[in-house]
């Protein structure tokens, strides 16, 4: 939704959505606004920056990453295609802002709030953690590919999340650090169970139906 405002951005910050989910977002949002001010009901905007877990799906950065650490470490894969390793983002865990929501719909009154970390960390970094975690160099299994680069990239993301620590008492308890472990063990001990299904021997199938023969 802010896109390429500059950070941190807060409630108050213009948006500027450079992707079609972005608009699509942005547009959500007018939606819920107009609502909220027409017919005066309780209708707050959650605007929630990256959170992640290991129920993220594989295809957002993170979980591609932890998953591929995961596989690479125990030889199922030997390579990682990345885009824009440079790119700053927000990454806090999913359960802290589950927690976030919760206390937004407990509010009496509140309007439009930001949940963020504050923090940012670059893609670069998650990488040299999460492979760290298993003790592999990262730089010997990442690639770039430029498929994975965005045509409208945003190369600084930071939340501003002091409204929803003043009025909602809400801070992230879990840090960075122990998100990418969190993430990266889930992902290892997944691969861990792949590997041990492919060595299994495949059992021959029993026919549901007795054959008949003519």
């Amino acid at each position: 939704m802010f896109g390429a405002t500059p950070a941190p951005q807060s409630e108050s910050t213009p948006l500027h959505p450079r992707s079609p989910y972005a608009v699509s977002t942005v547009a959500a949002n007018c939606f819920a606004i107009n609502y909220r001010e027409a017919y005066c009901i309780f209708v707050s905007n959650r605007i929630l920056f990256n959170h992640e877990s290991p129920r993220r799906a594989e295809t957002f950065v993170t979980r591609k990453i932890t998953r591929a650490v995961g596989r690479i470490k125990v030889g199922l894969q030997q390579q990682l295609f990345l885009g824009n390793l440079d790119a700053k983002r927000e990454w806090g865990f999913a359960g802290d802002y589950v927690e976030a929501m919760w206390r937004v719909l407990h509010a009496e009154k509140l309007g439009d709030v930001v949940i963020a970390t504050g923090e940012t960390h670059s893609v670069r970094e998650f990488v040299e953690k999460a492979f760290g975690r298993v003790g592999l160099d990262w730089e010997k299994h990442v690639a770039y590919n430029p498929r994975y680069s965005r045509p409208t990239e945003v190369d600084l993301v930071q939340g501003g999340a002091t409204k929803a620590r003043l009025e909602l008492d809400w801070v992230p308890k879990l840090t960075f650090d122990g998100l990418v472990q969190m993430m990266v063990d889930t992902d290892f001990l997944l691969a861990e169970l792949e590997a041990s299904h492919r060595c299994m021997p495949m059992a021959r199938p029993s026919h549901p139906f007795p054959m008949v023969t003519h």
